[in-house]
């Protein structure tokens, strides 16, 4: 982006105080014609989604729906500057990331008691936390696993900003610490708030990244099974994953969960389609490990935030059960591209060892991987990739709220001096910009390109951009 190579200055399509931009941006006839379509594509979408009545109902029932008028905006901000195979493999990846969040919130809400109330179909949804892997669904095939936190907080979120500050606040109201990180705090907000679809045969919870976790699905658990009479399971992956002496109870509370969705739903695991899915998971990681190669050599290819997104939808929330994540990652390959997670292959056949693998993803999920299993993960994992990808910079981001990691800061300053790594920080507070704003985030890699590597920026027209009301 930036006139240097050839483009519009992108901050001038901002509108200072407004939601959205003055126009499209212009990227020549072909690509602008393409992004064009694709936003037709969303808006598409979109408007299906709202002819049917109980989505309607859902949209006048729950705060955070209003959010969803922006999901085309959002669209439009993670493709800005992109061009030629960028913008395709963006929009590639959009595109299945809209429709699958459009038919989770469609199961929801049909099932949901304040909207569709289809409680035989209720039967058949098992909530799991936003963090959480789906694989313990692939079994399951008459059952649906369902992420509510997905679109009410997380995604929420990425479409605007300051989406979950009230439900925050309500947490805190109630008296939750005004220190415990921001994401389960803004997901107990909502449970407090009585603002979740109501639903669900029974739900699982997971320990996934920290106390504030814990902490969250106590109060929410407290009020699926005391107010709802929705059973839930407490999945307690081991903290020190990497340890072989934790593998065997970690493949244990894998069963004991498998167990207890047989004894709330009346289904049975079935290894048949647990190993399809499996092959689709494999299948998905070799294309991972694909794009990975690519990067190791002279010419690396582009990653970034949406890459980013759409493996983790594909890696926790998707598990190898939707073949068109497949042929979507197979397209992504032929025009190169990389992310890094997922790597490890999975048993396709051997039912003992597949419970194993499930008990490894359990403990590898994202957010949990790197904060969990000591030191190792931690630090010398980051060295390690920067010695892989032959990368001379690394920037963290400096979350106020994570104290565990907040304490290795002087480490990471220390051990990057030592490996000749240049450092960034860039402090936040993950779901609440009113602490710490976007424009923060900017600046603080702005002064650090300014005043060490002593350079500008191709396009200064995106330095200071009035976003406070945007996306």
């Amino acid at each position: 982006m930036g006139r240097k190579i050839g483009s519009e200055r992108l901050g001038d399509l901002y509108r200072p105080g407004k939601k959205v931009r003055r126009r499209r941006e212009w990227r020549g006839v072909k690509d602008t014609l393409y992004d064009y379509s694709r936003w037709l594509h969303t808006m598409g979408v979109l408007g299906k989604f709202m002819l049917n009545k109980n989505n309607v109902k859902a949209f006048f029932r729950y705060r955070w729906m209003l959010n969803y008028l922006a999901v085309p905006m959002m669209v439009d901000r993670h493709t800005a500057g992109l061009r030629g195979n960028q913008l395709r493999i963006a929009h590639t990846e959009y595109d299945l990331v809209v429709e699958d969040i459009a038919k989770l919130m469609a199961n929801m809400f049909r099932a949901d008691k304040n909207t569709g109330n289809d409680e035989e179909f209720s039967k058949k949804l098992v909530i799991l936390d936003e963090n959480e892997m789906s694989h313990l669904l692939c079994g399951f095939p008459n059952l649906i696993g369902v992420g509510r936190e997905i679109p009410a907080v997380y995604v929420s979120v990425l479409l605007q900003q300051d989406a979950v500050c009230p439900y925050i606040d309500v947490a805190q109201e109630y008296g939750l610490s005004g220190d415990v990180c921001p994401m389960p705090e803004a997901e107990v907000g909502v449970s407090i708030d009585d603002d979740y679809p109501i639903f669900g045969a029974c739900a699982i919870q997971c320990n996934t990244t920290c106390d504030g976790s814990l902490m969250g699905n106590g109060v929410i658990a407290r009020r699926l099974e005391g107010e709802h009479g929705i059973p839930c399971f407490q999945l307690a992956a081991p903290i020190r994953h990497t340890e072989e002496g934790v593998q065997e109870y970690a493949a244990q509370e894998i069963r004991n969960a498998i167990k207890f969705i047989e004894d709330c739903t009346g289904e049975t695991w079935d290894w048949d389609a647990y190993f399809a899915c499996a092959k689709r998971f494999n299948a998905e990681t070799r294309e991972r490990m694909e794009w990975l190669d690519l990067s190791t050599t002279e010419y690396p290819q582009v990653i970034g935030a949406n890459l980013a997104l759409y493996t983790e939808t594909v890696y926790m929330a998707i598990g190898g059960k939707v073949p068109a994540f497949l042929e979507a990652d197979k397209k992504i390959t032929r025009l190169d591209m990389l992310s890094l997670v997922s790597t490890k292959m999975i048993s396709e056949d051997d039912p003992e060892q597949a419970i194993y693998d499930m008990a490894h993803l359990y403990e590898n999920m994202i957010m949990r991987n790197r904060t969990h299993g000591g030191y190792k993960v931690l630090l010398d994992d980051l060295w390690r990739f920067c010695e892989q990808f032959h990368a001379d910079m690394v920037i963290l981001w400096e979350h106020m709220s994570c104290k565990a990691l907040d304490g290795m800061h002087g480490l990471f300053e220390e051990q990057a001096r030592e490996h000749g790594i240049r450092l960034i920080w860039a402090v936040h507070d993950l779901m609440d910009p009113r602490v710490v704003p976007r424009a923060s985030l900017r600046q603080d890699v702005n002064r650090y390109m300014r005043s060490v590597l002593r350079e500008e920026p191709l396009d200064p027209s995106l330095e200071e951009i009035d976003d406070a009301a945007s996306w």
